[in-house]
């Protein structure tokens, strides 16, 4: 191991490595995955000069804290939080110079759910199917990060950027996902079709990296029957036995049986990564994309 690496001091409650994911492999059952605020992970890779082909880490509610071997430079986006290094307050949404042996401490969440840390020159674990993220579903790519974890870091690609700072949008008060109906919206009731549309839910502390859980008015089916397994796509909105939907994000299952009543904008999916629990969320039709 070159001095070219990243201490995990304290890994948090859930800190992976992400990139742009693998898609191109559902054929195989192998998900998507990668950044579930993939906006968040491109800016911060930029602020410290990165291709947004680079891995960064992936934070989840508390932060982490690393410390790296040489000097590098970070940067930390994605949900709002305190930044520090060896005690002293670094900036949030900015790139900043970490000493060899320092602690880069990255701080819970003020709002929203997940952080962003990149780090010049990139995480470089190896990569699987082309892609370093790590898959919570299917196992595949780094395991989630464990205090005294050691992460291979490349060399830099270039200048950092030269804003100080960039603007980055602020988590949902309210979660808004625009939704086209189908493919088997068919299988609900027409109370139920507008009760998803018209009636406010709530972000579920149930939810994870495969999929948003909400409460709220559980959605009455029309047919009873069991739904042959069928394939499921990033944004899918399921409704299990309970009635409430899920949104199925970034390590969502490549297949499932029950029924999908809507999709979700694919750009709408960035907030939801940062919606903490508790936030309203209101599904919009929009019609067909």
């Amino acid at each position: 191991m070159t001095d070219r690496a990243l201490a995990v001091v304290r890994a948090g409650a859930l800190t992976t490595v992400q990139d742009l994911g693998r898609p191109g492999h559902a054929h195989l059952g192998v998900p998507r995955s990668g950044a579930l605020d993939a906006p968040a992970a491109a800016l911060v890779n930029r602020l410290v000069g990165n291709p947004v082909t680079a891995a960064v880490l992936e934070t989840t509610l508390n932060g982490c804290a690393l410390r790296p071997r040489s000097a590098v430079t970070v940067a930390v986006g994605g949900a709002p939080c305190a930044v520090s290094v060896d005690g002293r307050p670094a900036a949030w949404g900015a790139a900043v110079r970490v000493p060899a042996g320092a602690l880069l401490e990255v701080g819970a969440a003020v709002a929203g759910v997940r952080s962003y840390v990149a780090v010049a020159g990139g995480i470089t674990v190896e990569p699987v199917l082309g892609s370093r993220s790590t898959d919570l579903l299917s196992g595949l790519g780094p395991a989630p990060l464990a205090d005294g974890t050691v992460l291979p870091l490349g060399r830099p690609y270039g200048p950092h950027a030269r804003a100080d700072v960039a603007p980055q949008p602020r988590p949902p008060a309210e979660l808004v996902l625009r939704v086209t109906p189908g493919p088997r919206a068919d299988w609900f009731t027409p109370r139920a079709l507008t009760v998803f549309t018209s009636r406010p839910y709530r972000v579920s502390p149930a939810g994870n990296r495969i999929g948003l859980r909400t409460e709220g008015p559980a959605l009455e089916r029309a047919r009873t029957g069991e739904l042959p397994s069928e394939g499921m796509v990033l944004g899918a909105v399921q409704v299990p036995p309970d009635g409430r939907p899920v949104v199925f994000l970034a390590d969502h299952p490549t297949t499932g049986g029950y029924p999908v009543i809507a999709v979700v904008r694919h750009r709408d999916l960035p907030a939801a990564a940062q919606a903490a629990p508790g936030t309203p969320v209101r599904f919009l039709a929009v019609g067909r994309r």
